[in-house]
């Protein structure tokens, strides 16, 4: 008996594990082959698709064809051996050469002109349904990425949640990636260093290892983790709909630290007023020094009459111009009634301006019934009707958001300017209680400028903060009965202010509920 070699393949490892398509194809070659008396003396099993070229299996294949060892070779369709037009040519080569190529499931006479031409037929029609397969495939894939979906699985810190949904943060992993970029973001870590500390933390691979250098560089690169999803190979971005792990701007921290533009290391002190002194007299900020347990901040020009101060002028100092938002019990009492009163009239002003606002939707849809029936009426033309139209709706369109808006802003300018007045009353305990963090985010809140002139400190406060700690300076003589004199500029001014701006935040300072504050 002659001798063949048989080959069978399926496109992916999963097929082979689970399918039964290279069993069906063995059977089908085993039986052609005992049909046709040839003898199969080895078997060639491949689980990779034929649409390109480099299977290291079909390659081993072909050397043994070659070798003259064996007769041919039995396959059991032609797609099997090949999907690509350059392998199909390779086994045309092979057949003029006088290697037997059989295929057990199709009648094909390869030595005729008219079975290699069925046979190449076959074969671009096999080449041509993979090409159609791959634009398929792109299209849907190109389809989800517009959605905003990302179709591919999902990075390490998100989890997998279903086809045509978004991937969303995985509560295990997710925590651990967004620490990875604060870490880095830090500048204190090189990426082996931040390998062993989130091991440390608990970060694990799917399989239970440890991430390697080379997956967290492309992990801290990915723009996954601020909400968008880029495609690397055609080097393409799209707006994701899944929920950002990271913010834009500690993303952009960490990619200047990996390409070197961030300066790289520890901060040796953390002086409470760093960067924020400046001298008066040269413009540059002062820079912090510890001598005998004392802080000192020192202008580093030379010639300048700025020579140093200690930082326990500076708060006594800043201390005493925030003790100046502190308001008098008349003063609170005054600011309650008000509050009242601006509460109410706002009220009054809301209640007036949305009536105000239906009674011109109703106009408005009165006026395009009328315009419809004009011109059902044939009284105007089409374009006149259109134009007309188009204004109308546009002006519909413009109330009905000004109404959405009325409805939307029920905080009142009242409730903003006693949230100020309650920060202003709080901060000197603030300060005088906060930690070194508190105390720096107050300072960055309530103050514009810290100019120090010799040894002498000059603070300026924000607005509307300097209003505030100025008000006893601008008074003009004694307070009315019931009014303190002091805010009949000062009251309207705050207020318009507070129209269109929110109150200060306190941010990360804590808001303590003291004994000495009197909520107002």
């Amino acid at each position: 008996m002659r001798k063949f070699l048989g080959y069978i393949r399926v496109s992916t490892p999963k097929q082979g594990q689970h399918g039964v398509s290279l069993q069906e194809q063995r059977s089908a070659i085993e039986r052609y082959s005992e049909r046709y008396a040839l003898n199969i003396v080895s078997w060639f099993e491949e689980r990779e698709t034929a649409a390109k070229r480099g299977r290291p299996i079909f390659n081993a294949m072909l050397k043994e064809l070659r070798s003259g060892k064996v007769n041919g070779l039995v396959l059991h369709k032609i797609d099997r051996g090949a999907r690509n037009l350059r392998d199909w040519a390779t086994l045309g080569e092979l057949i003029d050469q006088g290697i037997e190529i059989h295929f057990a499931n199709e009648s094909l006479d390869l030595t005729s002109r008219g079975g290699r031409l069925s046979a190449d037929i076959q074969a671009v029609v096999a080449a041509d349904y993979i090409r159609n397969l791959r634009d398929e495939v792109l299209k849907g894939f190109y389809g989800r990425l517009k959605q905003g979906l990302y179709p591919l699985p999902a990075p390490l810190g998100y989890a997998d949640k279903g086809g045509g949904n978004p991937k969303e943060p995985d509560p295990t992993t997710g925590p651990l990636i967004k620490k990875a970029f604060e870490l880095y973001g830090t500048g204190r870590y090189t990426l082996d260093q931040l390998v062993e500390e989130l091991y440390r933390l608990g970060l694990r691979t799917r399989r239970g290892r440890q991430v390697s250098r080379s997956t967290l560089d492309d992990l801290l690169r990915n723009p996954f983790y601020i909400g968008l999803i880029r495609i690397k190979r055609p080097n393409e971005m799209f707006q994701g709909v899944h929920e950002p792990l990271v913010v834009k701007s500690l993303f952009d921290r960490v990619q200047d630290t990996l390409s070197g533009k961030a300066t790289r290391g520890t901060q040796v002190h953390n002086f409470l007023f760093r960067r924020m002194l400046r001298c008066k007299h040269c413009g540059y900020s002062l820079s912090g020094e510890t001598q005998k347990s004392h802080v000192y901040y020192r202008c580093q020009t030379k010639g300048c009459p700025t020579t140093g101060v200690r930082e326990e002028a500076v708060e006594l100092e800043l201390l005493d111009r925030l003790s100046q938002l502190q308001l008098s019990e008349a003063e609170k009492t005054f600011l309650g009634r008000e509050a009242d009163r601006l509460r109410a009239e706002q009220n009054i002003q809301r209640a007036n301006s949305e009536k105000s606002l239906r009674l011109r939707l109703n106009q408005i849809e009165i006026r395009l019934d009328r315009l419809t029936d004009a011109y059902i009426d044939q009284a105007i033309d089409k374009e006149v009707f259109e134009r007309r139209k188009t204004s109308l709706l546009m002006e519909q369109k413009d109330v009905e958001e000004k109404l959405q808006a009325n409805h939307e802003d029920i905080r009142s300018i009242a409730d903003r300017l006693i949230e100020f007045l309650e920060l202003a009353e709080s901060a000197y305990y603030q300060y005088y209680l906060g930690s070194r963090e508190e105390k720096r985010h107050l300072v960055e809140i309530t103050t514009s400028n810290l100019l120090v002139d010799g040894k002498s400190v000059d603070i300026s406060l924000l607005f509307p903060f300097d209003k505030l700690a100025n008000r006893v300076k601008n008074a003009n003589g004694g307070p009315y009965r019931d009014r303190p004199r002091t805010w009949d500029d000062l009251l309207p001014q705050l207020t318009k202010h507070f129209e269109l701006n929110p109150a200060p935040k306190l941010g990360r300072c804590r808001k303590r509920k003291l004994q000495v504050q009197t909520k107002i």
